[in-house]
């Protein structure tokens, strides 16, 4: 099991930035990584992925170009750097990590799961 606490979410207008941060309790290089969001009434859905090792990402298209994900593997940290918010990117906003390497974007494919941080983008 890996332990997740993810930090960062508030509130924001639109146009504007947040950084969320995600504290694992194992080495994060060895993990594949990902944020997700989830608002009322719609399925969680893969946002940014990051992969054990080298580092490969994925971006869904509504973030593409707005949001980078990365970690620092010496502080087991990862994080969702969010740039040119809009108030469809309203949501919870959770951190999922997982042991197996390979292809992963959807919930699913995640066994691990943080309390998740909200974010508001009002208009």
């Amino acid at each position: 099991q890996v332990q997740l606490a993810e930090s960062g979410g508030g509130s924001v207008q639109a146009g504007g930035s947040l950084r969320l941060s995600c504290i694992a309790s194992q080495y994060t290089y060895w993990l594949t990584m990902g944020w997700f969001r989830q608002a009322p009434g719609k399925e969680r859905e893969g946002v940014a992925v990051i992969y054990i090792g080298s580092g490969g990402t994925y971006y869904s298209d509504s973030v593409k170009g707005r949001f980078t994900i990365s970690r620092d593997n010496a502080k087991n940290t990862l994080y969702l750097q969010m740039n040119s918010l809009k108030p469809d990117d309203s949501a919870m906003y959770y951190c999922a990590a997982d042991v197996r390497g390979g292809f992963r974007n959807t919930a699913a494919e995640f066994s691990n799961w943080g309390q998740g941080t909200q974010v508001t983008v009002s208009s």
